[in-house]
């Protein structure tokens, strides 16, 4: 009988129960299998129907297990809090979901949870949204920041990856002190931030987590 290294591998992780995000991970893998001609029609609505059905990670693992990985993903979707050191907090719902500082200050950091979407809106203001502490409901947050004669800073630790994509008109949108590799094939929370910067400013960087006295920095407009 040939051993089942999977099923030995990681055995108290791969009892968890999967969640619709894991069974949808997997049934994308399994529709560019398809698409590839790894697989055939039906088998792809075969393996589709096992997805669904699939309770626990150990019951997902065997579907794909044949097939090359395309992307980078795990063949088997771990726990994403497990991967990331606990970042991910999974179905627990975010903190605080906005901030907005008009002629004022509106700044987010501590221990929080990040929801997946966070907006963040600065005129005449500024506003530093700091991650260093946090953790996040989802595997990946959209942050939309808006800076209008403003400053807004988000400021994300090791650990997390970033994908810059705002549009700055008149004004900065800028990243920066971002290591190599941020968006490496390593499983990690990504974090994308897009919006606008008209006539102010709106910087992201990745900075070391915070010691036990420091203070909150200064907008970088």
């Amino acid at each position: 009988m040939v051993k089942d290294e999977t099923a030995d591998e990681r055995p108290a992780e791969l009892d968890l129960r999967a969640s619709d995000i894991d069974r949808e991970r997997v049934a994308e893998q399994l529709r560019g299998a398809a698409g590839l001609g790894r697989i055939s029609l039906d088998e792809l609505e075969e393996r589709l129907d096992a997805v669904y059905q699939a309770k626990t990670y150990r019951e997902l693992a065997p579907i794909t297990r044949d097939l090359p990985i395309e992307d980078g993903s795990p063949r088997i979707p771990a726990p994403v809090g497990r991967l990331t050191g606990a970042l991910v907090v999974g179905e627990q719902p975010g903190t605080r979901s906005t901030a907005i500082a008009i002629m004022s200050g509106a700044n987010r950091g501590g221990h929080w949870i990040v929801p997946k979407r966070f907006r963040v809106f600065a005129f005449w203001g500024g506003s530093v949204i700091d991650l260093r502490d946090a953790r996040f409901e989802d595997g990946r947050t959209v942050i939309t920041a808006a800076a209008i004669m403003g400053g807004v800073q988000i400021l994300a630790p090791e650990g997390v990856h970033v994908r810059v994509t705002g549009l700055g008109i008149m004004g900065g949108f800028t990243e920066g002190n971002m290591p190599d590799g941020r968006m490496s094939d390593a499983p990690a929370p990504v974090v994308e931030v897009k919006g606008l910067a008209f006539w102010g400013g709106v910087h992201v960087k990745h900075v070391k987590r915070k010691s036990k006295n420091e203070k909150q920095p200064e907008i970088e407009a």
